[in-house]
């Protein structure tokens, strides 16, 4: 799978290019970021018990570190990422496992071949209007009872989402609400949501939306 830069519209092109730029500064930030939280572990432990009879990606997978997780729970994961350097650095980190070049907005996935997807702060990045597009991108390559979840910077429950100045590149704010209306409308029923305060370090709330394909 590979991403076409000559159809990707431009905001994609920059975001590939400023995750490319600070890859290894970002895997070394992300290192070990999971052992220091339990409310992620939790959320990724339930994900894992819904979909382990089943394929799973793991979209905007980074260097890979959740996909190595995942796949420690026994789960059947590959990843897909934007950024061709943070695939380098999952394949030299975890050559056993499988990573792939895509876009969100375009993967590459058969119809209903996949039991989960996780979307975990990948996101971030996209411009509002195009989400709806994308639930129903990731609606379409789930099968019947198929489970994502999300996780992401919580806005607060307002309407639309909010920029702010994400360290590598523009990215926004979504009140989970706001969020969980777009999923039912693309075909999902949201079965969990959490949302936890702020680490030391962090800049506000994080959330988190569990989702199952119910048609």
């Amino acid at each position: 799978m590979t991403a076409n830069s000559r159809t990707d519209p431009a905001d994609v092109a920059h975001t590939r290019a400023a995750y490319d730029d600070i890859a290894i500064r970002y895997a070394e930030f992300a290192k070990d970021h999971l052992a220091t939280q339990p409310f992620d572990r939790a959320m990724l432990g339930i994900f894992a018990e819904l979909v382990h009879d089943g394929r799973v990606a793991d979209i905007g997978c980074g260097e890979g570190r959740l996909t190595a997780h995942l796949s420690e729970l026994g789960l059947d994961i590959f990843g897909i990422d934007l950024s061709p350097r943070l695939l380098e650095l999952a394949r030299a980190q975890y050559p056993t496992l499988d990573f792939e070049e895509g876009s969100l907005e375009r993967l590459d996935i058969g119809d209903a071949t996949l039991a989960g997807i996780l979307v975990w702060y990948s996101f971030i990045h996209l411009p509002p209007e195009r989400m709806p597009a994308v639930l129903a991108e990731f609606h379409r390559v789930l099968e019947a009872g198929g489970h994502a979840l999300l996780a992401f910077f919580q806005a607060p429950d307002v309407q639309d989402a909010e920029p702010f100045d994400h360290k590598v590149i523009t990215a926004y704010r979504w009140s989970p609400a706001r969020l969980a209306t777009l999923a039912e409308q693309a075909g999902f029923t949201p079965t969990a949501r959490l949302v936890r305060e702020p680490d030391p370090g962090e800049r506000g709330r994080q959330a988190y939306l569990l989702l199952v394909k119910d048609r």
